[in-house]
């Protein structure tokens, strides 16, 4: 082809066909400037591309070279294509590959968690992995997860506390520590809640869970009314696991809350008696008082009622009303 555009150059004439064959020309020099970088863009690839044709992972040099010019790393996609192809995961394609990289994912643990769920039988698609690395989780724990549940401690020691405390219904204070057994639910790990809740929701069903007993004594004997209880409650509803188990670890006894609070009620009923037996003193104190100042007063009209006779008699004899008799 080309020695057939270079004949054809040579053919023309006139100052029409100079600008044509500079034009020719040029486009010949950029075909050929284009062919040699094709050309070293390629041998600075064969390796990879030998290495994809031989995994049968499907990538052309052409994709390699584009690869190259869209900044996506080859070695990167080519590594994970091979693993998906040589696991079994035919049906990711290059494409998707290269689309996730560029927008920030990361490509190898999105590829060995799809492979770890492959040969473990769990259903997670391309699509819905991709979406959870994308989100800031991490994709290959989680697989993990699933696989090998995992336990958590409920309460956590790393938040300072040690038991659950909850009372009985005869004020008996019972502390326990519980263990509980969680897999990753994939479905749910987008927006799902974390670890965190469980470990909330957990807590507080123990804690109800004892205060519903009648007696301390059910709880110690037979502990596994607590789990039973909490299990019935579906506190893994909307979050990132799913419950298997709930153990309890152990349970001591504590203090006696019913008797305390019993002896701060009565010290308290004491102390209401006391100010109303006070009130009442008070009261009769100042009634007494009050009989006093009456008493007093009372008095006082009598000896103002006793000054007036006199008065009354001199005025009396003073209009000849009152006359002396002498015997």
């Amino acid at each position: 082809m080309m020695d057939m555009l270079a004949q054809s150059l040579l053919a023309l004439d006139g100052p029409t066909s100079m600008v044509i064959k500079v034009v020719l020309w040029a486009l010949v020099a950029f075909f050929v400037v284009i062919g040699v970088v094709m050309f070293f863009l390629f041998l600075r690839y064969f390796n990879l591309w030998l290495r994809a044709y031989v995994t049968r992972a499907g990538i052309s040099p052409f994709s390699l070279i584009l690869m190259s010019l869209r900044k996506v790393n080859p070695h990167t996609i080519v590594e994970a294509k091979i693993s998906a192809v040589q696991a079994g995961l035919d049906a990711i394609s290059t494409q998707a590959l290269g689309a996730h990289l560029l927008a920030g994912g990361n490509v190898t643990k999105v590829v060995r968690a799809l492979i770890a769920a492959h040969r473990a039988r769990i259903a997670l698609d391309w699509d819905t992995a991709s979406a959870i690395d994308l989100a800031g989780r991490d994709v290959l724990d989680a697989v993990s997860t699933s696989v090998n549940p995992k336990v958590i401690d409920v309460p956590d020691p790393r938040r300072g506390r040690i038991t659950l405390d909850g009372v009985a219904k005869d004020g008996i204070q019972l502390k326990a520590k519980a263990r509980v057994t969680v897999r990753t639910n994939l479905s749910q790990l987008i927006g799902g809640a974390t670890e965190d809740t469980i470990i909330a929701r957990v807590g507080e069903g123990i804690v109800s869970a004892i205060g519903s007993c009648e007696s301390h004594k059910d709880v110690l004997a037979n502990p596994t009314l607590i789990a039973q209880n909490v299990l019935r409650k579906s506190l893994d509803s909307q979050t990132a696991y799913e419950i298997v188990s709930i153990d309890i670890a152990d349970i001591d006894v504590g203090a006696n809350v019913g008797a305390r609070l019993q002896a701060d009620q009565a010290e308290a009923d004491l102390r209401v008696a006391r100010a109303r037996a006070e009130k009442n003193r008070a009261d009769s104190v100042a009634q007494e008082q009050e009989m006093r100042a009456l008493t007093q007063e009372n008095q006082s009209k009598v000896v103002l009622a006793e000054a007036e006779i006199p008065k009354a008699m001199a005025e009396a004899y003073s209009r000849g009303q009152l006359r002396a008799t002498v015997k």
